[in-house]
């Protein structure tokens, strides 16, 4: 057995031959398919236990049982997500649940995983879902059930400034949950890891209730729990088809090597074949994944500590954990290697990939610098476990939009041990109740559109995403793989233009634009791809950043000339029937008046049974029979989803998405009319052509434009809906003629200045399905006439009062230079005590102040239970509101309006000039 230190003296010509040397003898090596190697143990199928000793695979009496009939709900995957969930249910009452395995129980990539459970991961709603699964292996250790679970600690460390302040930002998150995060020094961490090197560390955080798990462990009692209470655990049994009912496109059944049994939910929990399962339905469902490499190396016993704190260094993509008296060491290289892209190999159970020294280099590196101790410690085994992971690094849960009933909960990209209670309890919540306590559209299935299911843009991604999980959570951080896929047909333009981009639901988006003063643009130029890779990326910091003055520019435009914004990413729905049936369906999925003249847009929420937004839209009435919906690229798969569910049995209403056939441009600014005027043939003045109205214009030599007055910013201005093939031509045209009204492209930042200036909130950051019209002060737009889609739920608020307001904060005596700013997601104190959240945040060009929007509550406990409040409680003139920023809290004034300034129309201060998106 090698010292890992000899490992790097022998180079990279030696790898086979070291790899030979570091086999323990229970290892055999055979040839798989195209030369790849895997590992597998001789003789039973086995794993390694948390404490070193082999745990020789399920062999559960179930496996030889025949399968039933029939059960109310079937899952695929016996890993710790599949039992996780079985055991879920079976707390709430299902019994009559059935668990395939087409292996042994937790045989995929459950058995390899380090077991490390850290509750801090930035979000909110997942950190609870973290903090539950911790806290149920606890409970279960506790009561003598096996779960592995030792409270040991985690201590993260960081290298330099900016992660010290990614990790204050996450600090002040975790005391609003009840989360203990301590900051510690180097001497500290050092006192509580006595193998930590620590001359390099700027900042550290212990993390007292973090631990470590065994997931063997976990999987065999969620497993034998569930059957105690009757979930029946079957192994051997491999899916073959999930049946479905055409005509209703709902799960009714699963075909499978043993048999049929009906059904009716199915739960796939396939872990890295979720993808392949998800193929085998009719329709088929997305499960967008993609296996990586995935490495830790164990050593030996050199007299670890059992109670040594997990430690995390990002910085060097590393992990550790005690493991056995020595020491399991793992991370997160910058570019990984993605695996199994034709298939997975037959019978893939408890097998590793083949060890590859030269490709875990970059991390031993790290794990040799983190802990020097280590250079002499001997090698147990070094782990290349494949690992599935999704195209953002987040798990992939929830009901699937393309078939009723069938359920997923897969591609946990490394998080899968910290995540499965958690998930399990949310999945059997959202079956048994129709939906889960917490909001999960950070993991939702719904977030995807087709492409991301594409398997070579997965591979391609993955490689990336893997690399992320230590990344810095920048602001507007975006990915470099996989992009200018969906893109308008004025991106080559644009980006001469100077355009910097970021992607949403795989649509190219400007944030803003570069160096607009060093041309006029000259006609088209199609530009090679190479030759704009540099403007996929925005620079990163969580301080002023480097696009600030470019955005002010923009800001200004649109303030005092013409701003032109191209948004063609956002979501288009048409909705048509050949008589009123349309008109009757939106009465009832939305809450406001829909039945208004040919030509008006109407603003409107589309809610469900709790009153709560699934969906903030606005809807033009075109024609009789015709409506088209226009919501943010991120509803796209959401909203086409939600209105499919509801339709008419006998399908009288038609949805079409048709966000691709037109290309959208939102003009912008004081000067908007008159510019546009020259190149219109219709009149634009505000009486002939009144606000929130849509009209078919031509605009130079194109025609069959749909101008919507309206700007998605409060200001005036117009959204043009181009044929596609027309896009150039009136692109062209604008910009011909828009010198002498000051007209500039703009880009998001500048949007998102102008429309949180105005106090406007925008569904999937501002609004959820747990925000309701009360809430946020829009329940002028709620029509109490008609009936609709959670009218009760929101007249039942209206008379017992609302728990949350919605809100807008000035940042005051913060430094725009030096202070980090607010980005979104900073804590809210009132008189000292937390009272809520940031949502979104912008830099106010007109107020000279950051402005935050958020919610603010009167929280009785910690618990989370809350006081009813009113307008007098929010704007108590004796309230004293502040924000955490990384750490530090700075005073902001709180409105439940937009602020009054020259530049800043209200809805009671309209004119020609300013007439309001938020009137209708």
């Amino acid at each position: 057995m090698l010292p890992l230190r000899s490992k790097i003296r022998l180079g990279s010509g030696n790898v086979k031959k070291t790899c030979q040397k570091l086999k323990s003898g229970s290892l055999s090596l055979r040839q798989e398919h195209k030369h790849r190697f895997l590992f597998t143990r001789t003789g039973v199928s086995s794993a390694w236990n948390h404490d070193g000793r082999v745990r020789q695979a399920s062999t559960s009496a179930e496996s030889s049982v025949g399968l039933p009939d029939q059960a109310r709900v079937v899952i695929c995957g016996g890993g710790v997500i599949g039992t996780s969930v079985a055991y879920h249910l079976a707390e709430l009452g299902w019994s009559d649940v059935v668990l395939l395995e087409q292996g042994s129980l937790s045989c995929g990539t459950t058995w390899h995983s380090a077991g490390l459970i850290g509750q801090m991961k930035g979000n909110t709603a997942l950190n609870k879902l973290y903090m539950y699964s911790r806290d149920l292996y606890k409970r279960l250790e506790d009561q003598g059930e096996a779960t592995g679970f030792k409270p040991c600690g985690s201590i993260s460390i960081a290298r330099t400034h900016d992660r010290m302040v990614a990790m204050k930002r996450n600090a002040a998150v975790a005391k609003t949950i009840g989360l203990e995060c301590h900051e510690i020094t180097p001497k500290e961490a050092l006192d509580l890891a006595p193998l930590l090197r620590t001359d390099d560390i700027e900042y550290a955080q212990f993390f007292p209730t973090d631990g470590a798990a065994s997931p063997s462990d976990i999987v065999n009692t969620f497993a034998r729990l569930a059957k105690q209470k009757g979930v029946k655990v079957i192994e051997k049994c491999q899916v073959n088809q999930v049946l479905t009912d055409e005509k209703h496109k709902e799960v009714r059944g699963v075909d499978t090597n043993l048999g049929t049994i009906r059904c009716e939910y199915f739960v796939n929990c396939a872990g890295q074949w979720g993808r392949e399962l998800g193929k085998r339905s009719e329709p088929r469902v997305r499960v967008p994944l993609h296996s990586c490499e995935h490495y830790h190396l164990v050593t030996k016993p050199f007299g670890v500590d059992p109670m040594m704190p997990v430690i995390r260094d990002p910085d060097g993509a590393v992990y550790f954990r005690e493991w056995s008296g020595g020491i399991l060491a793992g991370g997160f290289e910058p570019t990984a290697k993605a695996v199994f892209h034709e298939h997975i190999p037959e019978k893939f159970e408890f097998q590793l990939l083949q060890e590859d020294w030269d490709h875990f280099q970059i991390l031993l590196d790290q794990i040799l610098h983190r802990i020097p101790a280590m250079e002499s410690a001997e090698v147990r085994q070094l782990t290349n476990g494949p690992e599935s992971f999704s195209p953002d690094g987040r798990a992939i849960v929830g009901e699937c939009p393309e078939i009723r009933k069938y359920f997923v909960a897969a591609g946990m990209s490394s998080l899968g041990i910290v995540s499965a209670g958690g998930i399990g309890h949310a999945v059997a919540e959202w079956i048994v109740n129709g939906e889960p306590t917490w909001d999960l559209w950070a993991v939702d299935v719904k977030r995807f559109v087709d492409l991301h299911n594409n398997k070579k843009f997965l591979r391609d991604r993955v490689k990336e995403v893997l690399g992320t999980t230590y990344s810095i959570p920048y602001p507007e951080c975006d990915y470099r793989s996989s992009r200018k896929l969906r893109t308008s047909p004025l991106y080559p333009i644009l980006l001469e233009q100077g355009a910097v981009y970021g992607s949403t639901m795989g649509f190219e988006r400007p944030l803003y634009f570069e160096e607009q003063t060093r041309g006029a643009y000259k006609g088209y130029k199609f530009l090679k791809p190479e030759e704009y890779t540099d403007n996929t990326i925005p620079r990163l910091t969580f301080y002023r950043p480097s696009w600030f003055d470019a955005v002010a520019s923009e800001y200004w435009a649109c303030k005092e000339g013409v701003g032109l914004f191209d948004m063609s990413y956002v979501t288009k729905i048409e909705l048509k029937s050949a008589g009123t049936e349309v008109v009757d369906f939106l009465q009832k999925m939305c809450s406001n008046d829909i039945d208004k003249p040919v030509g008006t847009v109407i603003h409107t929420g589309v809610h469900n049974h709790k009153g709560g937004y699934e969906n903030d839209c606005s809807l033009a009435r075109v024609a009789e029979n015709c409506y088209m919906m226009i919501s943010l690229s991120t509803t796209q798969t959401r909203a086409y989803n939600w209105l499919s569910q509801h339709l008419p049995a006998n399908g009288s209403v038609i949805l079409s998405d048709v966000s691709s056939m037109y290309t959208t441009l939102n003009v912008i600014g004081p000067k908007a009319k008159d510019f546009l005027h020259e190149l219109a043939e219709i009149p634009l003045h505000i009486t002939k052509f009144p606000s929130m109205t849509v009209k078919t214009m031509y605009l130079g030599h194109a025609s069959g434009i749909k101008a919507m007055r309206l700007t998605h910013t409060g200001d005036d201005g117009w959204m043009l809906y181009i044929p596609s093939e027309y896009a150039l031509h009136v692109y062209d045209t604008l910009i011909s003629s828009g010198h002498d009204y000051g007209l500039k492209n703009v880009g998001l930042m500048a949007h998102r200045s102008l429309r949180i200036e105005k106090y406007l909130a925008y569904w999937g950051i501002d609004l959820d399905s747990n925000s309701t019209p009360l809430e946020c002060g829009r329940d002028f737009r709620v029509k109490k006439n008609k009936p609709f889609i959670g009218q009760e739920a929101l007249l039942k608020q209206k008379e017992e009062g609302i728990k949350k307001r919605f809100v807008q904060l000035l940042v005051e005596d913060h430094d725009n230079h030096s202070d980090p700013w607010p980005w979104g997601g900073e804590p809210i104190y009132r008189n000292g005590k937390f009272a809520g959240m940031t949502t979104s945040a912008a830099y106010g060009f007109s107020l000279e102040s950051h402005i935050c929007l958020g919610y603010v509550q009167d929280f009785t406990d910690n618990t989370g239970n809350r006081n009813i409040i009113n307008e007098n409680w929010v704007m108590d003139p004796n309230a004293k509101y502040e924000i955490d920023i990384a750490g530090r809290r700075f005073p902001v004034k709180v409105g439940i309006s937009a602020p009054k300034s020259p530049y800043m129309p209200t809805q009671h201060n309209l004119d020609d000039h300013y007439p309001m998106y938020e009137t209708q």
